[in-house]
């Protein structure tokens, strides 16, 4: 869970689970962060698996450790979305997967995708539901798709561009604002680096500012659609909402990519 100063507690975004990964597969790779340390940050105490294309299954420590070598830089996050599908390598089962999901994770010549979870949410046993995340592997085009660059100025830039613009536009919906509070904590983050989980060792200080900042303004926009409704009293004003919240939506998920893929010092 991502935290304010408030009591309002603001839930880890979609994509943190893979935003994580690459961030401290890449500083283990660097050689800056040790292999447990890795392992306690991304699975949490949890049992992580990695399924093959083959159907065999290894847990994800073993799949690291026996994957080929790869420089930092050849691995990173993507967040993609739909009609954005920024930072994919190209046509594929592993982009295809990755757009279902909204994550996944370049690690050279192979891609990470979390599994979907499609299990029931309510269970007769709630001991009876697996606590984990099984990441299914895909191997990557040949020849990928360059990627898109995006600065660590020109995403900073950008979501405060979009920030400020979804703030002046939810003040002029009035009625098709966010759920009571929340416009305040967007308001808020406008003057704070904001409350995500740290970046590993080797990323400098605007890139670990702006992963905070970008993550936790998605937290807050991933805890105002969980009331689909809001204040807005009709299917246009809802509609109206949505729209003013797209940008920034869009403006923090590509921020968030930029911090954890920009390069390590």
């Amino acid at each position: 869970m991502l935290h304010r100063r408030s009591d309002q507690q603001i839930p880890a975004p979609p994509g943190q689970r893979s935003a994580t990964l690459a961030a401290w597969v890449r500083s283990w790779r660097a050689g800056l962060a040790s292999f447990d340390e890795l392992l306690d940050e991304v699975t949490g105490g949890e049992e992580h698996l990695v399924r093959h294309p083959d159907g065999t299954e290894e847990s994800l420590a073993a799949a690291l450790t026996a994957s080929p070598r790869v420089s930092p830089d050849a691995v990173r996050v993507v967040l993609p979305a739909a009609g954005d599908p920024r930072g994919l390598p190209g046509p594929g089962a592993f982009s295809s997967a990755a757009l279902v999901v909204g994550e996944g994770v370049v690690l050279g010549a192979t891609g990470l995708v979390p599994e979907e979870d499609t299990s029931s949410p309510v269970l007769p046993d709630p001991a009876d539901r697996w606590a984990g995340t099984r990441w299914l592997a895909y191997p990557l085009p040949e020849t990928p798709v360059p990627v898109e660059p995006l600065t660590l100025a020109e995403a900073d830039h950008d979501l405060t561009m979009a920030l400020t613009e979804t703030i002046g536009a939810l003040r002029q919906l009035d009625v098709a604002r966010l759920p009571p509070g929340l416009a305040r904590g967007l308001a808020a983050l406008r003057g704070e680096d904001g409350a995500g989980p740290a970046l590993p060792v080797g990323y400098g200080p605007r890139a670990r500012r702006l992963s905070a900042r970008a993550t936790t303004i998605a937290g807050v926009l991933a805890l105002a659609s969980a009331d689909a409704s809001g204040a807005a009293v009709n299917a246009y004003e809802t509609s109206a909402r949505d729209a003013a919240l797209r940008p920034l939506a869009t403006a923090a998920r590509r921020a968030r990519a930029a911090a954890v893929n920009s390069p390590l010092e």
